[in-house]
């Protein structure tokens, strides 16, 4: 013990045998009240940081973990955060990595972080109507947003707290985390513009969802300022599966007025049109070049000649689960918001 009665944490702190940890185990342990020491862990604004972090310390050494029955019952919170996502997302690219800041941002909070999973052929609203009329979550956490999303205007109605990962109509009504998609559309013009390329067709996302619209914009409005041709790829989108995009590019590419610049939105579609376009015979940075955006080191360790813009996931995750946490805890505050804006430097050079 220190000589103000509370712990060295740097040393092991060692419980009675068959001590379960308590509440009131780490009020003991630190010199703290009971009420302090839960709101210390709650990350309550009026508790100093050198004390929430005390709290967290001793809560870690000694194995801690809240009674969820207890807690809801007291609070009527759960302590769970649910990532509601479709199973059609690129796993490989932003999902996982997603989850994986997330989670985290997560650690050393009280907060336990759940996946709800649907799948493409399911209502979406389905996941998100269970959540809130079951209250098996504090708060969650979206993304595929529509510009006039649905399942944003349910969880408002219901003063549910959420964050979308993508920006809707009424995004000054919530909290969330964009990547400007407008930019990167307008980037990738400009970089295959400066390359000489003259016919510049994209593999978009869903045009349902927005940013998809925002990517298509950029890119229009860039390709007008250029004098240069854009298209969007016809019969497939970023988010189907590698035969439904070989079949499109295919028929493209067989044309004489055929694209020698491509986008794509992630690093599935840009393999999938760059191997597809090579098997035809025409060579990368010769017939054609490509701009992709990703999430994670990939695409020049592929082909090294793909223009590359770089997408900071981890920022996203950490934003978003600060944000939401901040939803649940202060609700008549205004929701915290960012957009992400990729520049000249967001070129991926390694």
């Amino acid at each position: 013990m220190t000589k103000a009665g509370t712990p060295d944490t740097s040393d092991p702190i060692a419980l009675e045998p068959g001590e379960r940890p308590t509440l009131k185990t780490i009020a003991r342990l630190s010199g703290l009240a009971v009420p302090t020491v839960s709101r210390a862990l709650a990350d309550a604004p009026d508790i100093r940081k050198n004390t929430k972090e005390r709290v967290r310390d001793i809560a870690k050494q000694i194995g801690y973990r809240p009674n969820r029955a207890g807690v809801r019952l007291r609070t009527g919170r759960t302590n769970v955060i649910s990532i509601v996502m479709s199973t059609e997302h690129d796993m490989m690219n932003h999902t996982a990595r997603l989850i994986s800041s997330v989670a985290s941002s997560l650690r050393g909070t009280q907060y336990h972080m759940i996946i709800t999973p649907y799948f493409p052929d399911e209502d979406p609203m389905v996941p998100i109507r269970y959540i809130v009329e079951t209250g098996s979550a504090d708060g969650l956490i979206i993304n595929q947003i529509e510009p006039n999303d649905p399942r944003v205007d349910y969880l408002i109605d219901h003063k549910f707290p959420f964050v979308t990962h993508g920006r809707t109509e009424a995004c000054d009504r919530h909290a969330y985390f964009d990547y400007d998609n407008t930019s990167y559309g307008a980037l990738a013009v400009k970089a295959l513009a400066a390359r000489g390329r003259k016919h510049i067709a994209m593999l978009a996302p869903p045009q349902n969802q927005t940013y998809a619209q925002n990517m298509i914009e950029g890119a229009t409005r860039t390709a007008a300022e250029y004098g240069v041709r854009f298209s969007v790829i016809d019969g497939a989108d970023a988010h189907q599966d590698n035969p439904v995009i070989e079949q499109a590019m295919i028929p493209l590419f067989e044309r004489k007025d055929r694209p020698d610049g491509l986008i794509a939105p992630s690093i599935g579609g840009c393999v999938t049109m760059v191997s597809t376009v090579e098997h035809m015979g025409f060579v990368l940075e010769q017939d054609f070049d490509v701009v992709a955006k990703e999430a994670i080191t990939f695409l020049r360790r592929f082909r090294s000649g793909i223009l590359v813009v770089e997408e900071d996931i981890d920022q996203a995750g950490s934003f978003m689960a600060r944000a939401l946490m901040h939803r649940i805890n202060a609700p008549t505050e205004p929701p915290m918001q960012e957009l992400d804006r990729p520049n000249d430097s967001a070129w991926r050079s390694d």
